[in-house]
């Protein structure tokens, strides 16, 4: 059976180190964790879309947990991975880049909006309580937990968490395995740059925002291959820009490219808007919306987005 086969599943990434893995990975259906320490409480990465979700992460936290959690930290502001804030147990901060609690609180539920299938359930919107501008440790018992801002790459405000300790890397939305990154919201050009900062933690186990747990010299591999994704659509870009191609356009000339076979190939649409605002000298956290941008990522689908949220 393949990964995106099983039911959701926790994989002890190693010894105290949990991924909260959510096949297939796709729109809305991300991946959480969590680090357990010698005295029972824990570190909390993310929540996930929807509050049925959300319980059954916290369902796992308590199963392999024996004390409240000491704090949730959130690797970046998107739904996914934040709409079930409100769910950790009360007297939990949450902990996330100062940029994250500002889009959590622009963006509101709006993506209930734009994903309508799921059921979300009755969401409340919690952004973080402390948040940090570059880097914060979180010391669990006698284990660091180490906070980075890498952003603008993903979002404007992307946090890796990496356990120094353990060799293991939480990427959020930085690695999608198996899936096509989505930058519109980023930075291409920024993006790079956060995948050169995670490679040079030279992580034995990397929790992905999206896909299986990746270890060893596959680690590797996936930012390679993200890299080279990346390189891809900044020169597609400035080709179809220097041609006075639309960003959608330029997309369908390439819709069949070395990376179709990922999930999610209408990402490239956003993406591609993402290339054309930095070629055009515009600020590089220019705000870029989903909403905006949806409608012409359905048309490049060929029709509506599905969601197993």
């Amino acid at each position: 059976m393949s990964w995106a086969e099983r039911e959701t599943y926790v994989e002890e990434v190693v010894d105290g180190v949990f991924a909260f893995i959510q096949p297939d990975g796709s729109w809305m259906v991300n991946n959480c964790g969590f680090v357990v320490g010698t005295s029972g409480r824990s570190v909390l990465v993310d929540t996930s879309s929807t509050a049925r979700r959300t319980a059954q992460f916290m369902d796992e936290v308590r199963r392999h947990s024996t004390r409240p959690p000491m704090a949730l930290v959130n690797t970046h502001h998107h739904p996914d991975h934040t709409y079930g804030n409100y769910q950790a147990p009360d007297g939990t901060p949450v902990v996330g880049h100062v940029l994250c609690r500002d889009e959590v609180l622009a963006a509101g539920l709006e993506a209930t909006k734009v994903i309508t299938t799921p059921d979300y359930g009755d969401l409340e919107l919690r952004p973080p309580d402390f948040t940090f501008t570059d880097r914060m440790t979180l010391h669990l018992d006698e284990s660091p937990v180490e906070l980075r801002y890498v952003g603008p790459a993903h979002t404007s405000n992307d946090v890796v968490v990496w356990l120094p300790e353990q060799r293991t890397l939480f990427a959020g939305d930085l690695c999608f395995a198996g899936g096509q990154p989505f930058l519109l919201e980023g930075s291409l050009s920024g993006f790079p740059k956060a995948l050169e900062i995670i490679r040079s933690y030279d992580p034995q186990a990397l929790v992905p925002g999206h896909g299986p747990v990746v270890r060893g010299d596959d680690v590797g591999r996936l930012l390679d291959d993200l890299t080279a994704y990346v390189e891809f659509v900044a020169r597609i870009a400035a080709e179809g820009r220097a041609e006075g191609l639309t960003p959608l356009e330029t997309a369908m000339r390439h819709k069949d490219n070395p990376y179709a076979g990922w999930q999610e190939t209408e990402r490239l649409v956003g993406n591609l808007h993402r290339a054309y605002s930095e070629l055009s000298g515009a600020p590089i956290l220019t705000r870029l919306r989903v909403p905006d941008v949806w409608p012409e990522m359905v048309a490049f689908h060929g029709g509506p987005i599905g969601c197993k949220a």
